[in-house]
């Protein structure tokens, strides 16, 4: 009797009220949907009646979720949509320590970073996703590295589809090592688009899901857009553009060196891969480590490294992630 009254003691109460009942509903999602998210993440108790919000658990969790709720009423009251990554997202900013979510006051903070662009409205949905944003704004070279699932590819195609929208660069320039090819693509039916488009169609479907097809088309036409691999790039300077190296875990030194001095003014270069994932030749070094050891003290350069924990595709994805890690 004693452990259960110190239980229970032990547990706060917190009463959320919202202006607006329509917006309220939508926050707390089909059938409290959203709701059942705080509660499972945080242990805690959310009860909904019309525009009030009960909170239940431990203090340092009731406060986690209401600054979870209030944050994404905002959103909703500024015209945005929530969806149920956009709840998990902000509940993993307002989670993490100062220190990961980049805040310097005492309190956490739930504001995440995002992304404009004409098709979508795009927020960073992990502590490390808005580090990464906010590197892309503020270097002109940065290395992202992690693992499958945690957006360092799509979010840089949506930071560089934003930037061209709003004319801060002329030009787009995606680029992925052809290595399960060796880059030796002549036995391949078709022109060079038909051969290298099966390793380049992960960016495709990026820049489709962020800008309109027919822009998209357009400017793939005009070469606005250029995609096309590592091997094209070779002695060219690429300036104002927004410049995406993909699965650099699989360039070798030599192509690492070759592609990082292709930038040239205007321009911002960022290099994405999984250094678990490399598929060189055994006993050749990859030249995305290489690249990160030799270049870390250069401050026009950052490095984002994504964990496990950063997986934001789907809870599958990170329970795989996650095993394979074990045995590796």
């Amino acid at each position: 009797m004693d452990h259960a009254l110190g239980t229970l003691k032990s547990k706060a109460q917190l009463v959320v009220r919202f202006e607006d009942n329509r917006l309220a509903a939508d926050l707390f999602g089909e059938y409290d949907t959203h709701l059942a998210m705080l509660e499972d993440r945080l242990a805690i108790e959310a009860v909904a009646h019309g525009n009030v919000v009960t909170l239940r658990g431990s203090a340092s969790s009731c406060e986690v979720a209401k600054e979870v709720l209030e944050h994404l009423y905002g959103r909703l009251a500024s015209g945005q949509g929530v969806e149920p990554g956009d709840v998990e997202g902000a509940i993993r900013h307002a989670s993490a320590p100062p220190a990961i979510s980049g805040n310097t006051g005492g309190k956490r903070k739930s504001g995440m970073e995002q992304i404009r662009t004409r098709k979508r409205h795009i927020t960073a949905r992990s502590p490390a996703q808005s580090a990464y944003l906010a590197a892309m704004k503020k270097s002109d070279m940065v290395f992202a590295t992690g693992p499958a699932g945690t957006g360092k590819t799509y979010l840089a195609v949506a930071f560089a589809a934003a930037m061209l929208e709003r004319g801060e660069v002329e030009r787009i320039i995606l680029s992925r090592p052809a290595i399960e090819a060796g880059e030796r693509l002549g036995f391949l039916p078709g022109d060079m688009r038909d051969k290298v488009d099966p390793y380049l169609r992960p960016l495709y479907d990026a820049l489709y899901d962020v800008l309109p097809p027919e822009k998209v088309d357009r400017e793939l036409e005009t070469g606005v857009i250029e995609i096309a691999p590592l091997a094209f790039m070779r002695g060219r300077t690429l300036a104002n553009a927004a410049i995406i190296l993909d699965e650099a875990q699989n360039c070798t030194s030599i192509q690492m060196k070759m592609f990082l001095t292709r930038i040239g003014e205007g321009s911002k270069m960022i290099v994405t891969g999984d250094p678990t994932q490399i598929d060189l030749p055994s006993g050749q070094k990859s030249g995305l480590t290489g690249a990160i050891d030799l270049l870390g003290a250069i401050d026009e350069i950052s490095h984002i490294a994504f964990t496990q924990s950063d997986v934001v595709r789907r809870e599958l994805v990170a329970k795989i992630v996650s095993a394979y890690e074990k045995v590796n």
